[in-house]
């Protein structure tokens, strides 16, 4: 039987016991994966995050124990992060990352941007190295088990070669590792949203790496936002030729039918704008405000955003509407990472 759709509150989070286990974040972005630690009862020791607008908000939502580390990772060495934490190598549980691929997205230019100075978040620099800059760490940490995360369209078309030199690379700091692409719709998340996930388990440890199985039901829309205040619509108005492609698209579906039909062209356009139908799942979050409503001219609040995006309710944010759209745009979901976390903690952590 399906249960309610229910993501617990920061204050029940805080709450809970720890299990034991210790993590460090890097690419930790506004605390999304973070979270999903800490609701399986893992204690984030360290979290690094080079984006002021991100850490601000991942500040908001520490635990005060955790420290938060401002460098840039090609800055950063592993044996600082083990000093800050006052652990040796090869006492950390898990070390986390996220690091950026935006060359390799499915929703951009994917290869052709590759190495290029790109904007994120409000800087400018080449972020399709950031991989390796994670494996260096791993190398001098040397954790039981580490958990990467990335674009799925890393493992797609010409991206599979940068995939599989990834995975040389991983493999060579001394790990099992496994990769799978999994979708968040499956681990208890209102949002279709695929992921590649490395996990890696030290070779000594001589245990394979696992992913959690998928659950037998997804939510709808309508489900996940059950019962909510959508809080301040004062930024979700749509402008009056935004509202007439709103007006003809049918729920569900994207704005580029109306767009052809409004613009009198066979060129497809506004494929990332959708309405969204409450009796079906959530699409992938974008970063800038693409998803609208189905039944009101407007795009989705910032409250209703958080449900869709497997946060708290009282999860807390700064910033413009953009910025805190684009930071739960951006995060991994948190309720996604629990699952993660706790496959990681049963079939591996508690067998060393």
């Amino acid at each position: 039987m399906k249960p309610p759709y229910r993501v617990m509150s920061m204050e029940e989070v805080e709450s809970l016991p720890w299990n034991g286990r210790t993590v460090i974040s890097t690419f930790s972005g506004c605390g999304g994966s973070s979270l999903g630690y800490r609701m399986a009862g893992f204690k984030v020791m360290l979290a690094n995050e080079f984006i002021p607008a991100a850490r601000d908000i991942y500040r908001l939502n520490a635990n005060p124990s955790t420290i938060i580390d401002p460098r840039d990772i090609r800055e950063v060495t592993g044996e600082s992060l083990l000093e800050s934490t006052g652990l040796k190598q090869g006492e950390l549980d898990i070390l986390d990352g996220s690091p950026p691929c935006s060359a390799f997205s499915t929703a951009g230019k994917r290869h052709k941007g590759w190495g290029k100075l790109k904007s994120y978040s409000d800087s400018e620099q080449v972020v399709d190295d950031l991989f390796f800059e994670y494996s260096r760490l791993l190398r001098s940490i040397r954790p039981r088990v580490f958990i990467a995360e990335n674009v799925s369209g890393l493992v797609k078309g010409v991206a599979k070669g940068y995939f599989l030199n990834i995975l040389r690379d991983l493999r060579s700091c001394g790990y099992r590792v496994s990769c799978r692409v999994l979708d968040s719709l499956w681990l208890g998340v209102p949002q279709s949203r695929q992921r590649t996930i490395f996990v890696g388990v030290r070779d000594d440890l001589r245990i394979d790496p696992v992913h959690p199985a998928p659950l037998p039901y997804w939510y709808s829309v309508s489900e996940a936002l059950e019962g909510l205040d959508s809080g301040d619509l004062s930024d979700t108005t749509i402008s009056k030729g935004m509202s007439a492609y709103w007006d003809r698209t049918r729920q569900g579906h994207t704005f580029s039918a109306a767009y052809m039909l409004l613009n009198r062209t066979d060129k497809a356009s506004m494929f990332n704008y959708r309405k969204l139908s409450p009796a079906k799942w959530c699409p992938t979050i974008m970063q800038s405000p693409t998803l609208f409503h189905w039944s009101e001219p407007r795009t989705m609040s910032i409250p209703e955003m958080k449900r869709l995006g497997g946060f708290p309710d009282d999860f807390r944010m700064n910033g413009s509407y953009a910025k805190r759209y684009e930071r739960i745009g951006r995060a991994v979901p948190p309720v996604m990472m629990s699952h993660i976390a706790r496959a990681v903690l049963e079939g591996v952590l508690c067998k060393t």
